[in-house]
């Protein structure tokens, strides 16, 4: 099929390396380069850099839905469209122009986990399984018909960003499948039942706090949610942290005080305690929790509190 690709971030890179290893690829839409880095150099998006590496034509815009834009679409003359991680909303006009289908790969299975970051919504939950979705493109945000999911366990030990890469997986066979029923005429879309929706926000920097006051588990799932961005932020005596990973621990029982270190690298939750796994202290490399420890004099009845960045 003559195919063109519509992508920004990353987590579509797997699914356009199978289509562009099985189909003609008219052509990849991505957002401008922006200032990237301590240096603020102009960067190419993840997906522009993958196109350049394999020759293929790229289209930068910041206004995908001109007048000019669509016009260009349209004489590519592709047969679908696959919309992964772009970036902008997408016009009525735009839709029309991009073949007999135009598809998007969703990080959630919908209905639940509309919207940016569906990957850290579902984890910060408490979600025990999530997936993606190939849906019909709607100018309502990710409301349009279901073609295919595809589903996976949610690790208790994994981050955000690593469930992110493993959901980023099972794009190709889920893409390639609804492209093969297009090509057979077998396509049966199923409508989302919209009462089921939940939203998945944009994060923010001061989205990154976590409180103790919580059951262990749900302590546990706030900060791998907000792993690696934009992380949870805990003052430590005089240090201020990251926490990047964390073992519940929901039946051990204690008489300390939320937030208050219970040696063993614990951490006393409303419920249970959590053992902290890995931190990362300001400008230094991710390490272990011991290994930070071994360096801090780390005391049993500390406490930790939480820092929101504006």
């Amino acid at each position: 099929m003559h195919l063109l690709l519509l992508g920004s971030g990353d987590f579509g890179l797997p699914t356009f390396e199978a289509l562009r290893a099985q189909h003609q690829i008219a052509g990849v839409v991505t957002q401008p380069d922006r200032p990237a880095g301590r240096k603020r150099i102009d960067t190419p998006t993840p997906v522009a850099a993958w196109a350049a590496e394999h020759e293929l034509t790229v289209h930068k815009t910041d206004n995908v839905n001109s007048d000019q834009f669509v016009r260009m679409v349209r004489q590519l003359g592709a047969d679908a469209s696959v919309v992964i991680a772009f970036g902008q909303k997408l016009s009525p006009q735009l839709i029309d122009s991009l073949g007999n289908l135009a598809v998007n790969l969703h990080a959630s299975l919908l209905p639940r986990y509309r919207g940016a970051a569906p990957i850290n919504w579902a984890m910060i939950r408490g979600e025990k399984n999530t997936g993606v979705s190939v849906i019909g493109l709607a100018q309502k945000m990710d409301a349009g018909e279901v073609y295919a999911t595809a589903s996976l366990a949610i690790d208790p030990h994994e981050t955000a960003g690593e469930l992110h890469d493993r959901l980023a997986l099972l794009g190709p066979a889920a893409v390639q499948r609804v492209l093969d029923d297009l090509q057979r005429g077998t396509l049966q879309p199923q409508v989302q039942d919209h009462n089921l929706a939940t939203p998945a926000p944009k994060l923010k920097k001061s989205d990154g706090t976590v409180d103790f006051n919580q059951p262990a588990e749900a302590v546990r799932c706030r900060i791998h949610g907000l792993t690696p961005w934009p992380g949870c932020r805990v003052q430590w005596g005089d240090q201020v942290l990251a926490l990047h990973r964390a073992q519940d621990e929901p039946n051990v029982t204690h008489g300390f005080e939320p937030g208050t270190i219970m040696g063993g690298l614990r951490v006393a939750c409303a419920s249970g305690c959590v053992r902290l796994l890995e931190v990362q202290p300001p400008g230094k490399a991710l390490m272990s929790a011991a290994a930070f420890a071994r360096g801090h004099a780390i005391q049993s009845g500390q406490r930790l509190s939480s820092i929101a960045e504006p």
